[in-house]
């Protein structure tokens, strides 16, 4: 799973994979650690990452959170960056142009957009491939297409810009 995490406005990304009873836990392109997580009660999560241990009680809805963690209190949002919904709220507004990025290393195997080509906000630009599944990756903007930055058959890796519209 990846998640896009933004605390207190610093952006991370962060990877996580179960194994068994313990997570891998790469945060920022960074080295594996290893993550227990356990939820004691409604709203606390405690995390043993490494050797050291946190405890936080969260409240929130939607993604933001805020987060207490010995009477600090943090605010905090996650996102998806596979989903719609947290592709449009990442892209703020709706002014300036806005860039289809992809969400997961894959090959495009299709374009659905040229340059030039007017487009509606949620319409699919581009097709990309990820592990025998396709994905199509949807325009956060209703604008005209500024550039395609991929061709069809190229291999793209997360964070790879796309498609770009005005």
């Amino acid at each position: 799973m990846i998640l896009e995490i933004e605390i207190e406005g610093k952006a991370h990304r962060a990877e996580i994979v179960r194994r068994s009873e313990v997570y891998l836990l790469k945060l920022d392109g960074g080295g594996e650690q290893e993550l227990h997580a356990s939820f004691p009660e409604p709203g606390i999560v405690q995390f043993l990452l490494g050797a050291k241990s946190y405890a936080f009680r969260v409240s929130g809805t939607n993604g933001e959170l805020l987060l207490d963690h010995r009477g600090q209190v943090v605010h905090a949002e996650l996102r998806d960056p596979r989903s719609l919904r947290s592709r449009r709220a990442g892209a703020g507004g709706e002014a300036g142009p806005k860039k289809v990025t992809a969400p997961m290393p894959g090959k495009v195997v299709r374009l659905l957009v040229s340059e030039g080509d007017t487009v509606e906000a949620g319409a699919g630009v581009v097709v990309i491939e990820a592990m025998k599944m396709q994905n199509e990756l949807k325009s956060p903007k209703a604008g005209k297409v500024q550039r395609v930055a991929v061709a069809e058959g190229a291999t793209v890796n997360p964070g790879d810009t796309l498609v770009v519209v005005e």
